[in-house]
């Protein structure tokens, strides 16, 4: 019994990790609540892994990992970048974007649960790599301008409801025997974040930066290709349908 719900564990942990996020954030303590986003995020990365590993994958178990991605990289990195950086900001202006964001955060997981995708890839930034982005580049409010993050903010948003195609990493599985290191690696990773508050969202910043950035330039020379492959195809077309004029 404890063995199928092992992952809706993970899930539920990540929810709470969420939650305790947002407190946080409410408590002006960014630096922990971006943290708390960042381990949210290695357990939503093994719930799943561990559902598969143990054929104990459900209907239920992926709507309520759904409803807790909505909060942990949803609405708490949202609010920790508020609280960071918007307060000063026109209120009309800074509580739209906030708002922006996790509302988008759920119609890219409404969409993702519906819509068959494309084997390999996500169509559309993954709310938990958004979320990560936000919460951390929150801590960056001192070095940035808050006009970028605003930017930054409504970037982050369109790119989870767009079409845009970002790799899937699901298939790097979790063997069965390697479950039981599981609660290890959690236990290392938290021990970790504490121990480096402040360079461990510094590296998940610049990885999931490149993700998100790696994914738009591939979709935008994808598109330039297309682009230069319609315009070759058209000039084919009209230089034969030229008439040729005789010897």
């Amino acid at each position: 019994m404890f063995t199928k719900s092992l992952p809706n564990v993970f899930t539920i942990g990540n929810l709470f990790l969420g939650v305790l996020s947002i407190i946080l954030a409410f408590n002006d303590r960014a630096d922990g609540a971006a943290l708390l986003v960042i381990i949210a995020m290695l357990l939503d990365g093994l719930d799943g892994r561990v559902a598969r590993a143990l054929n104990v994958q459900s209907e239920f178990g992926k709507e309520l990992d759904s409803l807790s991605d909505v909060i942990s990289f949803g609405v708490a990195p949202a609010f920790i970048m508020y609280q960071a950086a918007f307060t000063d900001v026109n209120p009309a202006l800074a509580w739209i974007i906030t708002a922006i964001f996790p509302i988008c955060g759920a119609l890219r997981l409404a969409r993702f649960n519906v819509i068959e995708g494309i084997p390999g890839y996500f169509i559309g930034l993954p709310i938990p790599a958004a979320g990560g982005v936000l919460a951390t580049l929150a801590l960056f409010h001192h070095d940035l301008h808050v006009y970028l993050l605003l930017v930054a903010t409504l970037a982050l948003s369109f790119l989870m409801v767009s079409s845009l195609k970002y790799p899937n990493f699901k298939k790097l599985g979790l063997p069965k025997a390697a479950i039981w290191a599981v609660p290890l690696v959690v236990a290392a990773a938290v021990v970790l974040a504490f121990m480096f508050p402040r360079a461990i969202p510094n590296v998940i910043l610049v990885l999931l930066l490149l993700y998100a950035l790696w994914g738009l330039k591939k979709n935008v020379e994808r598109l330039f290709s297309g682009a230069y492959k319609r315009l070759r195809r058209k000039r084919k077309r009209e230089d034969q349908s030229r008439p040729r004029r005789g010897a």
